[in-house]
């Protein structure tokens, strides 16, 4: 178990479309241990392998109060989307960045659970958002690529400029 390093957007292995997993072995188990732990250290909702550079489709999360209720999906699919919602959302990989997403307000989700047992469950709210989030990762997108293009350049530039302001300055 580790805290790993986040990518940072531009990182260009966040476009990354990640694989399915086929074995459950002691490395997927790991993962799960370092993604959860990564999330937690960096206070997030929820987190996705190939926010640590990872190519198995697997992401986490956690949206309790005390962060105990940790969830795993396992090669997720979404079977079907019904209304609309829009809600503001930030990323681990695009820190201090927050927009207005609109995003499905229920979903039917199916995976497989860390033990690789098939799970299927309704979500809406907040945590259809979160599991919508986490499975865009996988297929290498982030939220600023559901926003218009000029939003999406008003962010990064001001994201940029934020980014700039705590590079170490060499000499």
């Amino acid at each position: 178990m580790a805290i790993r390093p986040i990518l940072i957007y531009p990182d260009p292995r966040l476009r990354t479309q990640a694989q399915p997993i086929v074995a459950f072995d002691s490395t997927v188990h790991a993962l799960i241990e370092d993604l959860l732990e990564t999330m937690y250290a960096a206070d997030g909702l929820g987190l996705a392998a190939t926010q640590l550079g990872d190519k198995n489709r697997i992401f986490v999360m956690d949206l309790s109060d005390l962060k105990h209720q940790p969830q795993v999906f396992i090669n997720p699919v979404i079977l079907s989307r019904i209304g609309r919602q829009k809600r503001q959302e930030g990323c681990l990989s695009i820190p201090g960045a927050y927009e207005d997403v609109v995003r499905a307000a229920r979903i039917h989700v199916r995976a497989l659970d860390r033990s690789g047992q098939s799970i299927e469950q309704w979500s809406e709210g907040l945590e259809a958002v979160c599991i919508q989030h986490e499975l865009d990762h996988l297929d290498g997108r982030l939220f600023i690529d559901h926003l218009s293009v000029l939003k999406r350049e008003r962010l990064l530039k001001r994201f940029r400029a934020k980014q700039a302001t705590v590079l170490p300055v060499t000499t």
